[in-house]
């Protein structure tokens, strides 16, 4: 399934016009990744059909009776002989439908990603956020001034990584101020306006430790990825 495209062509323009003004600023190059998700959870979509699982287990051990009697409500008509193996079946059975259910039903987006445990989903984000930048900003630049700003919407979670020279200057609570601008604005739907924001303030952190030079060239490109 293809993911869903978040910005129109004018809010890739307009994202992209914030980068090249904000590195008019600085030596600094600004790369912005905007993510659908970060991950697929499939391991957590097993884990929570597993677990739906065994509780449906548990509570045929519990009451059997009350499985029984449905079974031959529904399926014995005259009613039949309860064996060992047929009570395993019965077991195996309801293991089977359940773990399928809840596996079908994680499918439904909305449902997924309310199960998934935020720390889970932080973890997720800040290691796709660390590979992206690795491939797309890390040691690019000759002066290792590459920074990622990365917002995965699923998640509603985004990361700012900056390259080796920038990181040793700014402490990586300053990126707050630049969170915090980007995530007002996401919060009320305006993604295009948020991502812009972040852009802005992290030129502006950038700027007094990295000014400039008149030889300056673009390294990476200025245009949004959205993936």
């Amino acid at each position: 399934m293809p993911s869903p495209s978040y910005l129109s062509q004018e809010d890739h323009a307009r994202i992209s016009e914030a980068v090249a003004k904000a590195e008019l600023q600085s030596a600094g190059e600004i790369v912005t990744i905007l993510a659908d998700r970060s991950d697929g959870y499939t391991d957590i979509q097993l884990v929570w059909s597993a677990a739906a699982s065994l509780l449906v287990l548990c509570a045929l051990v519990v009451a059997p009776a009350f499985y029984m009697g449905l079974y031959d409500q529904f399926f014995a008509g005259w009613g039949h002989e309860w064996t060992p193996r047929a009570i395993l079946s019965l077991g195996a059975g309801l293991v089977a439908l359940k773990f399928g259910a809840v596996f079908l039903l994680q499918f439904w987006q909305p449902l997924k990603f309310w199960l998934i445990p935020p720390p889970v989903k932080t973890a997720r984000v800040h290691d796709r956020a660390i590979r992206a930048f690795k491939i797309g900003a890390e040691r690019r630049t000759v002066g290792r001034t590459g920074v990622l700003i990365y917002l995965s919407m699923r998640e509603h979670r985004a990361e700012i990584v900056a390259d080796e020279a920038i990181a040793t200057k700014v402490e990586p609570e300053v990126w707050g101020d630049a969170m915090a601008a980007m995530l007002t604005h996401v919060r009320e739907g305006r993604v295009a306006e948020g991502m812009s924001a972040a852009v802005e303030k992290v030129g502006a952190i950038i700027a007094p430790h990295f000014p400039r030079a008149d030889d300056d060239v673009n390294e990476l490109p200025d245009r949004l990825i959205e993936v």
